[in-house]
């Protein structure tokens, strides 16, 4: 399994060079994490592709080895959406919260050393849940589903 840190470095490493276009491994963790990206508004399109170019009909013909995941990074005023994405759980020293933490932690109170999360700034969770796996922690709470707290972004 692939951990989330190499994908939050790749990301965050991207925005500082001034890449308009990252490509990642193909797997769901990659993808999810993306995806919350995506809907929270830090990459402003996903889409799959190979290791050439983000293709999605020939993302379907190539072998898992070239498959990639595509992502359009965001600019405001020529600075980077995300400013900074950085790991809470390692996997020396797993987060994992209840609800209730997961609610402290996003009213701005700080939770078993994490800091709180900030205006304009989101958590993803990991959760047990087969349907959502993958959430940003206000839809966790919203869902009344603990979990591991996997990253932040901001």
């Amino acid at each position: 399994m692939v951990l989330p840190h190499n994908l939050c470095s790749h990301i965050q490493n991207a925005f500082r060079a001034r890449h308009q276009h990252i490509a990642v491994p193909h797997s769901t963790q990659n993808l999810a994490i993306l995806s919350i990206l995506l809907r929270s508004g830090f990459l402003s399109n996903v889409t799959r592709g190979t290791t050439e170019k983000p293709s999605p009909a020939e993302f379907l013909l190539a072998g898992d080895a070239q498959k990639r995941i595509w992502a359009d990074l965001k600019y405001r005023d020529d600075r980077p959406v995300l400013s900074d994405m950085e790991l809470i759980s390692r996997p020396s020293k797993p987060i994992f919260m209840e609800l209730s933490e997961i609610r402290r932690l996003c009213t701005g109170r700080r939770v078993q050393n994490v800091k709180p999360l900030r205006m304009g700034e989101i958590a993803i969770v990991k959760t047990k849940s087969r349907e959502h796996e993958w959430l940003e922690a206000r839809e966790a709470l919203q869902l009344r589903l603990p979990g591991e707290v996997i990253c932040r972004a901001r």
